[in-house]
């Protein structure tokens, strides 16, 4: 059975959510960073996956095979300032990146969604990488 509204085999597995973060101001995989990920409806927000990254950059996590991943509305936060006060970086008080929020959209969930999180003190760059 295909939905109308998006193309799509309605049995189709999930292609999941797989999400790698760098440290670009210092060129490594950021070990540690804390990242959660949501589902967003209207006002209600499910946590999908939560935890620090691998010595990778990668958050190990089910969805990133599919589990639990459908069509909707995602939410993804890094605490991009709490990852550079415990490596001990100098930043400011405030910092001026403290949590970093993505929200993005999956309308075809047969499809595999790899986000890259490139970021420094002073920002932070989110994009759809290779799908």
């Amino acid at each position: 059975m295909t939905s109308e509204a998006t193309g799509q085999d309605a049995g189709a597995p999930a292609g999941g959510i797989s999400i790698h973060a760098v440290d670009v101001s210092r060129g490594i995989p950021a070990h540690g960073l804390g990242v959660r990920l949501w589902r967003i409806d209207g006002q209600d927000r499910t946590q999908i996956a939560a935890g620090p990254c691998g010595k990778d950059g990668l958050l190990d996590h089910q969805g990133a095979k599919g589990a639990g991943i459908s069509a909707g509305v995602y939410e993804v936060e890094f605490d991009v300032g709490g990852f550079f006060r415990q490596a001990g970086v100098a930043i400011p008080d405030p910092p001026f990146v403290d949590l970093a929020v993505f929200r993005f959209g999956i309308a075809r969930v047969e499809e595999h969604f790899h986000l890259p999180f490139k970021f420094t003190p002073w920002g932070f760059s989110m994009f759809r990488g290779g799908a």
